[in-house]
C-alpha cells in the first residue's frame, strides 16, 4: 500500500513540476514578444496556456483520488494541500505570461518607448525563481524554496522603479501616456507572476516542515 501511495504522491509532484516547466517556457517566449517584439511566440504562449490549463484539470482530478483511494496523513496529506493550492497558483501565472505576450504584441505596432532594462530583469529573475522552485519541489528543499521566496524582493523593487520610472514619462509628455501604461501593465503582470511564485515556495516550506513560513 506505501508503494501504491508513494508511485501516486510522485506522479502529482511531477504533474505540477511539469506546469511550472511549461509556464515557465511560456514566460520566455512572452519576453521574445515583448522584447524582441517576435510576435508570431504569441500563438505559442496561447497555446501553451490552454495545455497549463488542461493539466491543472487532470492534476486536481489525481490529487482527489489519491486522498479518496489512500486518506493520507501528516506529510503525505500535506503535500497533496500544497499541490492542490499550488495549482491556482501554477495556472495564473500562466495566465499572467499570456498578458505579457498580449501587450509585448501590442507595443509591437509602434517604435519602443524606452528600452526595456528593468522588465528585461524581471524576466530573467523570474526566470531563475521558477527554476530554483521547480528544484525546490522535486528535491523537497526548503533552502530552494526559501531562495525562491528572497528573490521576488528584487522583482518587486525592478517594479517599483520602472513605474516611477514610466510615471516621469507620461508627466513629462503626455503623448507616452498610451505606450506607458502598456508598460505598466506588463511590470504588474510580471509583479503579481512572482508573488504566485512566493505563494508556492512558502507552501513548500510547510509541506516539508509542517511549518508555516
Amino acid at each position: 500500500m506505501r508503494e501504491a501511495l508513494d508511485h501516486d504522491l510522485n506522479t502529482i509532484v511531477a504533474g505540477a513540476t511539469e506546469m511550472l516547466d511549461r509556464v515557465r517556457a511560456m514566460l520566455v517566449e512572452a519576453g521574445s514578444v515583448l522584447i524582441d517584439r517576435d510576435t508570431d511566440k504569441l500563438s505559442a504562449v496561447a497555446a501553451a496556456d490552454r495545455e497549463v490549463d488542461e493539466l491543472e484539470s487532470r492534476i486536481e482530478t489525481e490529487c482527489l483520488r489519491v486522498i479518496a483511494l489512500h486518506q493520507p496523513v501528516a506529510s503525505d496529506l500535506r503535500l497533496i494541500a500544497t499541490i492542490l493550492k499550488s495549482l491556482t497558483d501554477i495556472e495564473r501565472m500562466g495566465d499572467y505570461a499570456v498578458h505579457v505576450a498580449e501587450d509585448g504584441a501590442l507595443l509591437s505596432q509602434d517604435s519602443p518607448l524606452k528600452k526595456y532594462v528593468n522588465l528585461s530583469s524581471m524576466l530573467r529573475r523570474l526566470d531563475q525563481m521558477m527554476e530554483t522552485l521547480g528544484r525546490a519541489v522535486r528535491e523537497r528543499s526548503v533552502d530552494l524554496a526559501r531562495q525562491a521566496h528572497e528573490m521576488d524582493n528584487e522583482v518587486d523593487e525592478l517594479y517599483e522603479q520602472t513605474q516611477r520610472e514610466l510615471v516621469t514619462y507620461m508627466i513629462e509628455d503626455p503623448r507616452t501616456i498610451s505606450k506607458a501604461m502598456t508598460l505598466m501593465r506588463v511590470g504588474r503582470s510580471l509583479e503579481r507572476l512572482g508573488d504566485h511564485i512566493e505563494n508556492i515556495a512558502e507552501r513548500v516550506e510547510y509541506w516539508v516542515t509542517g511549518r508555516r513560513a
